[in-house]
């Protein structure tokens, strides 16, 4: 009896998409790739051709300016932000090779990870601290996961 009052508690009203955030993120072009961290939502969109990764913050509905991580010339595959809006992890495609970099908003500045051993990064996920790292791997063939503590 009691799962049937639980099952029923469940069935109330549908849920729904978030009407003015959500009319925002769709005028910022097509989406892909969301990451929540706390009151911050970074994700890859796309306009016109080009993709770059935003950041908005969900307390405010404002977007975020990223100065020096979007460059014309890579292609984002994939973002994550930790639970404060702080730090960026990405993987991108830059000159014809895929790199993990981090970018620090305090800053402003991009710092590149390195992969030890040597692999291709695909996807990414920050902690909720930004102290550690999970990175999706591919090496000789095969997928891994790597953790990366971050100082």
């Amino acid at each position: 009896m009691a799962l049937v009052v639980l099952l029923a508690g469940c069935g109330g009203a549908p849920l729904q998409p978030m009407g003015g955030l959500n009319g925002q993120l769709q005028r910022a072009g097509s989406g892909r790739s969301p990451s929540l961290g706390l009151d911050w939502l970074a994700w890859i969109s796309g306009r016109a051709g080009r993709e770059r990764v935003e950041l908005v913050d969900l307390s405010r509905g404002a977007p975020v300016p990223l100065p020096g991580l979007n460059r014309p010339d890579a292609q984002p595959l994939s973002v994550s932000v930790d639970g404060r809006g702080e730090r960026l992890a990405l993987v991108r495609q830059l000159d014809g090779r895929t790199e993990l970099v981090l970018y620090r908003r305090s800053v402003q500045a991009l710092q590149p990870i390195p992969m030890e051993p040597a692999g291709v990064p695909r996807q990414v996920q920050l902690n909720g601290d930004g102290r550690l790292l999970a990175v999706q791997v591919s090496r000789g063939g095969l997928w891994q996961v790597d953790l990366i503590e971050l100082p």
